[in-house]
This record gives C-alpha cells, sequence and structure tokens, in this order.
C-alpha cells in the first residue's frame, strides 16, 4: 500500500512539474515568436511539436538508457542528433508560413540576424529543452531513491519490531505460567485469582498489543495487573510496590515498551532466603514519563549490560521507536539493579 502510495505522489510530482515548466516556457517562447515575427500560429505550432519530440525521446529514453547507466559518451552523440534532428525538422520539414520571409524585410531584418533567428533560435529552443528534460529526470529518480530507501528502512524497522514482540509474548507467558504453577504447585487458594489476572494481561497482549500506540492509561493498567499476578505468587511481597504518580490523560505509548524492565526486577529480585525487593516508580508529566525500578540483586548473577532477552529486546526497541525521544540509564549500586528510562512520549 505505501509502495503505491508513494507511486502515485511522485506521479503527481512529476505531472505538476512538467506542466508548471511547459506553461511557462510556451508562454514566454510564444512572446518571442510574436514580437520577432508577428502572430504566426503555424510557426508557434511547428515549436510546440518539435519541442515535446525532442523532451520526451530524452526524457523518456536517452536519459533512462544512457545517462542513468552511465554511458555519458552514448548519452551526448545521442542528444546531439536529437537536437540536430529537431532543426532539421523545423526548418526543412515541417510547414511554415510564406510571409515569414517578407514580414522579416518589413521589419528591417538584415540576412544574419534573420538567419539567427532561423537555425540560432530552434537550436537554442532545443538545447533548453533537453537540458530541462535531464534535469527533471535526475531530480525525479534521486526522489524515487530516496523514498525507495526510506521504504527498506520502514520495512526493515518494521520486520526487527515484529520480530522483537514476538519473542516479547512468549517470553511473557513463559514467566506468568511460571508464577501460576508455583501456586498451584502450592495449592494456594489465589490460584484462580491467578488466573483471571493472567486472562486480563493475555486480553490486553491479544487485542492491544499489535496496535502501533496504546493508551498509556491502558498500558499502566497492563502493568499494575502483572504486579498483582506477582505479589499472589510471592510470599514474601511487602517490599513489592508500584508507584505511578502525575496526570494520565490522552497520552499515547508504544506497547509492552516498560514490562520487560519490571519482568527482570523479579526475575532478579529475590535473593537466597526468598526475601523480594521490587520498586516500580512511575512519574507523568505532560508528554514527558519518568520510569525507575529498582530491584534487589538476588542469588542469580545479573549483568548491567544484558539481563535476559526482554531486556536486551526492549533496549533495541527504544532505540528504533523513540531514536532520539529517550535516555536509559542501567547500573547496579549497593547490592541493588536500578532502570531509569526517561521517555518523551510526543508521537
Amino acid at each position: 500500500m505505501s509502495k503505491s502510495i508513494n507511486l502515485l505522489r511522485n506521479l503527481k510530482k512529476e505531472g505538476l512539474m512538467h506542466i508548471v515548466i511547459w506553461a511557462i516556457f510556451l508562454f514566454l517562447f510564444f512572446l518571442q515568436v510574436y514580437f520577432n515575427t508577428g502572430n504566426f500560429p503555424i510557426t508557434f505550432l511547428n515549436f510546440l511539436v518539435v519541442g515535446i519530440i525532442v523532451f520526451y525521446v530524452n526524457y523518456l529514453f536517452l536519459v533512462p538508457k544512457f545517462l542513468l547507466n552511465k554511458k555519458k559518451s552514448y548519452y551526448l552523440t545521442s542528444v546531439i542528433a536529437l537536437v540536430l534532428f529537431g532543426v532539421i525538422l523545423l526548418e526543412f520539414i515541417l510547414p511554415k508560413p510564406s510571409t515569414l520571409h517578407h514580414l522579416a524585410d518589413l521589419n528591417g531584418y538584415d540576412k544574419p540576424n534573420f538567419k539567427f533567428f532561423r537555425f540560432g533560435l530552434p537550436l537554442f529552443f532545443n538545447l533548453i529543452l533537453v537540458v530541462i528534460g535531464t534535469a527533471i529526470k535526475m531530480y525525479s529518480e534521486w526522489d524515487k531513491n530516496i523514498q525507495l530507501q526510506k521504504e527498506i528502512e520502514s520495512q526493515k524497522s518494521s520486520a526487527e519490531l515484529h520480530f522483537l514482540k514476538n519473542q516479547l509474548s512468549p517470553h511473557f507467558l513463559f514467566n506468568s505460567l511460571n508464577s501460576i504453577y508455583s501456586l498451584t504447585s502450592k495449592k494456594s487458594n489465589d490460584a484462580p485469582e491467578a488466573v483471571i489476572t493472567l486472562s486480563e494481561l493475555m486480553r490486553y497482549m491479544l487485542y492491544q498489543a499489535d496496535n502501533d500506540f496504546v493508551k498509556l492509561s491502558d498500558e499502566l493498567d497492563y502493568i499494575q495487573n502483572y504486579l498483582k499476578l506477582q505479589r499472589l505468587r510471592i510470599a514474601r511481597n511487602q517490599d513489592v510496590t508500584l508507584n505511578i504518580r502525575g496526570s494520565v490523560l490522552q497520552q499515547k505509548i508504544r506497547p509492552l515498551l516498560l514490562i520487560s524492565f519490571i519482568e527482570n526486577a523479579f526475575k532478579y529480585g529475590t535473593d537466597f532466603k526468598g526475601n523480594t525487593f521490587v520498586c516500580i516508580e512511575i512519574n507523568v508529566n505532560g508528554n514527558d514519563l519518568n520510569f525507575k525500578s529498582i530491584n534487589l540483586i538476588g542469588n542469580r548473577k545479573q549483568d548491567p549490560e544484558n539481563s535476559g532477552i526482554g531486556l536486551q529486546n526492549t533496549k533495541e526497541r527504544l532505540q528504533l521507536l523513540y531514536p532520539n525521544q529517550h535516555k536509559l540509564e542501567i547500573e547496579e549500586v549497593s547490592n541493588q539493579f536500578i532502570v531509569h528510562l526517561n521517555l518523551n512520549l510526543t508521537v
């Protein structure tokens, strides 16, 4: 669809350029013919026919076949032949008004000047058309290449995002099922509530996560449900906190952008005694979102630069989706793993 739109846009742009240039050029040329020879429709029509032939033979055939293929000598030879062919058409083949020489004598033209008008003007006219046609074609090809490059980059980014998002979904489901399995293995009364919470999470992922943007309020509800599921799983959950501040109105965000940081915090936030410390803070101020997660570094080694598939995917998604709109800091301080993200939500 995007290729069709770009093609239509390019055709409209080229068509408009042709109309404007021909309108200006023919108007000026008509004035030149009128003031030098009188009002001769046949003369003007001759120049118009030859001009169209020269212009579009060069534009549609010579430039694409030779110049764009780096065959400059063939192109130069062909252009010279085309221009001379145009002059021959005007002077020796197409009909001319019989009064042209007579009016030239009446208007006081001497022979050299009149010969220049007969031969120099057609030559100049054809050369100008060749130059203009070549310039338009080269610009059009350059513009098409730019659009093609943008299309390739867009498709590449979309493919990468699709791949990363597909990795996130099974990663999340795997972790959630582990949580529910932990509850059922303990015969916990919280297991049914955990299943319901998981169904809410899956509904969000199935029906909203494929959108380019989601409401920030929906994304935050998703995060709250996720923490609810984790609290049901964790026996000592008094140190699991989520604080959301600010005014959440109509802001939009890319779906599932923050959850990997939170998943990572729970993955590593439990020590060998079973104590879990995870603190999530989200502050919203207009289109500025400040996210911070702190978790205890438990009994598994955590690498600040690469802490799992989900976290690495989120880094890559941030680079693709918010290339100049985010600042991400990940550090390890005093046995705590800290993620700090400043994100501009401006669409």
